[in-house]
């Protein structure tokens, strides 16, 4: 009886050894999960801001005083971007936004990257790109992270109509 009394210990100490393994597996994979959405969490809010800080902005350079009707009016497709020597402190239309790019440090994640990316849309078809004045602007915003597997994109189509 005695060693079927040792064996029965011995395994029962097994059994709750390896429960005991699994549960702190479990508690990692879920701190693991938590701080991964705060990132990805953070890198949309990011993505977030810079849009809303966009749609403070003009359509256009030659639409800060007034609207126009006529798209040769507006900004040349190869020239969207700042104007010379606008930087980002006085930037003052959609376009400016073009090629920006802003490093941001978080908390609890450190290296997000912050870009934009502001193109002419066809007014039929928003994701196709056009190499003309039209009244649509796409701002494209990623945002990556060495901390995220996935890189975060946001859209929105601006509008002079």
């Amino acid at each position: 009886m005695n060693n079927v009394q040792s064996f029965l210990s011995i395994g029962g100490l097994v059994l709750l050894s390896l429960t005991s393994l699994r549960f702190n597996q479990a508690i990692l994979e879920t701190s693991s999960t938590d701080i991964e959405n705060k990132v990805y969490l953070t890198a949309f809010s990011l993505a977030d801001d810079m849009l809303e800080e966009i749609k403070c902005k003009s359509f256009d350079e030659s639409t800060i005083q007034f609207p126009t009707t006529n798209t040769a009016s507006l900004t040349p497709a190869a020239n969207l971007g700042p104007e010379t020597g606008e930087t980002y402190s006085s930037f003052n239309d959609v376009d400016d936004f073009n090629g920006f790019n802003r490093a941001v440090d978080a908390p609890h994640a450190e290296g997000y990257d912050v870009s934009c990316k502001i193109e002419y849309v066809d007014e039929d078809d928003p994701d196709v790109v056009s190499s003309t004045q039209t009244f649509y602007k796409k701002a494209t915003i990623t945002v990556t992270s060495p901390y995220m597997r996935h890189t975060v994109i946001l859209s929105f189509i601006f509008t002079l109509k």
